[in-house]
């Protein structure tokens, strides 16, 4: 034995960084995973259920569960279904050094003797270049235990696939064959295995410089750790905007520059620039009169609109796609002629696909004229063509919308920078020091759109209980009326406006 048996996670965790593999097996209590990654998880399981189904119409085939066999219970109990000509789901394998549970095995009927193919399922949209290494991981360790494994694949999500209801998944999964790119890296996989066991072996983790593999091709839950080990730069130069150039980034590879003030001017564009002189200086930019000269040519009134949406991995209503943006809330403020402000919005939480409705709903509280102000309104725009696209009988009243957006984040980011914005011109990021008074921080429950859908689905779920419900309506209600009370007040600094709001 060459040491302890390594998952296939670990391999891959290997793969992407070894002191990351180091911190998984000798410090795991450091990992912190973000809200985004167990969203990845769970979707991840969910998808699972459903390939079990779709990969087992006929109901005959066996889960192995780790959790209720343990590894060795599981590995024996894999041993014994290989044996019998039905699906497998968690079959799990272990050779010298490394072990694995596959998602998938299927029976293949031969003129000899039985043989399985192994099936990986993602939950993307198609097959990435590491699935690649997984795969061949996978597959080496089921082969190399004695599996008769005469073919691999990869099944992903197809985004193009429309649910038709009634928990019909058939068509959510499309297969694509690796059998030959699973195969042909098993010199490689067994290099993989021998040096991630050196790693693991080491007393002390490796010296690892942080770069793109801590987030390519997974975020990983270490970063924070690894971060807090650097030097503290008194100006990061990680709040710099956008992509560095070529010879900043190479400056900074080879240098190991952490601190703004250290970067050359001329490497920088503009935007970065901006930032830069803000941070040493401690001064807010802000020019005024282009910002009000953007904002001259709409007149009163004007709308201020934001919406909260939810992506199902496997879609629940019929009609929609994977991981299709559905518009489940929306909020506007109107601000009239005569400068009075009034609120209308839009939250569905019956369960039903609230696509239509909200539609309706939307045409009615944005009027037919005066401009649309929204913060990134690419994300609006784009939903409300999605909708006029599903509901023909709206596309006229709906496209006339977008015709009317006004996008103020083009006008923030050219116009205003505060160096508490760290580098970033999101609405969160620009509203504590242009208008103190609004904080999302004060907001119970939910605080920003992650936790909006969160909240979302926890109020669709069955066990939800009516008062919890009625909080959670509550508590999305006030996040997305701020959202667009937030844009009032953004657009009043920068139109100069002496509207006093009651």
């Amino acid at each position: 034995m060459i040491g302890r048996a390594l998952s296939k996670s670990k391999l891959i965790a290997y793969r992407q960084c070894q002191k990351r593999l180091w911190l998984e097996v000798h410090r795991p209590d450091l990992r912190i995973d973000s809200a985004q990654s167990q969203a990845k998880f769970n979707a991840g399981h969910r998808v699972g259920d459903i390939a079990r189904q779709l990969f087992d119409l006929e109901g005959t085939g066996t889960l192995i569960d780790p959790q209720k066999y343990g590894f060795d219970g599981s590995f024996e109990r894999t041993t014994q279904l290989l044996d019998s000509p039905h699906p497998i789901f968690e079959a799990g394998f272990r050779i010298d050094g490394a072990l694995a549970f596959a998602d998938v095995l299927l029976p293949i009927s031969g003129a000899e003797a039985l043989a399985w193919k192994m099936v990986e399922v993602k939950s993307s949209t198609s097959v990435k270049d590491y699935y690649l290494e997984d795969v061949a991981i996978q597959a080496h360790i089921a082969r190399s235990s004695g599996v008769s494994l005469v073919g691999v694949s990869v099944a992903c999500i197809d985004s193009g696939w429309i649910y038709p209801g009634e928990e019909d998944y058939v068509g959510l999964l499309k297969e694509t064959d690796v059998t030959d790119e699973a195969y042909g890296r098993d010199s490689e996989v067994r290099s993989w295995i021998i040096d991630a066991q050196r790693v693991v072996a080491e007393k002390h983790e490796p010296t690892v410089k942080m770069g793109t593999q801590c987030s390519t091709p997974f975020e990983c839950g270490f970063s924070e750790y690894c971060r807090g080990l650097l030097p503290k730069a008194n100006y990061p130069i990680d709040q710099l905007p956008g992509r560095l150039g070529k010879g900043l980034k190479a400056l900074v590879e080879s240098e190991g520059l952490t601190d703004l003030r250290d970067v050359p001017d001329e490497l920088l564009n503009h935007k970065q620039l901006r930032v830069k002189q803000a941070a040493l200086s401690g001064k807010v930019f802000f020019d005024r009169e282009a910002a009000a000269l953007d904002l001259k040519p709409y007149e009163l009134p004007a709308y201020f609109m934001d919406f909260e949406t939810i992506q199902f991995v496997v879609p629940i209503w019929k009609g929609t796609r994977p991981y299709q943006q559905i518009p489940f809330q929306f909020s506007v403020h109107r601000l009239s002629e005569a400068s009075e402000l009034e609120h209308h919005s839009f939250l569905d939480l019956s369960g039903d696909d609230p696509s239509l409705k909200f539609a309706h709903a939307l045409i009615s509280s944005c009027g037919h004229k005066g401009p649309i102000f929204a913060y990134n309104a690419s994300f609006e725009r784009s939903r409300i063509k999605e909708l006029a696209d599903r509901f023909p009988s709206l596309s006229t009243a709906l496209m006339a919308l977008t015709e009317r957006i006004v996008d103020l984040l083009p006008m923030a980011r050219e116009h205003y920078y505060h160096p508490d914005q760290l580098g970033s011109w999101s609405i969160k990021s620009v509203l504590p020091s242009l208008c103190p008074d609004l904080d999302y921080a004060q907001l119970e429950g939910v605080q920003n759109g992650g936790m909006a859908m969160d909240a979302y689905a926890e109020a669709l779920a069955p066990a939800t209980t009516v008062e919890r419900k009625a909080e959670i309506e509550r508590q999305l209600i006030a996040y997305c009326s701020l959202d667009t009370l937030a844009l009032v007040r953004i657009w009043l600094a920068f139109s100069g406006s002496s509207i006093k709001l009651s």
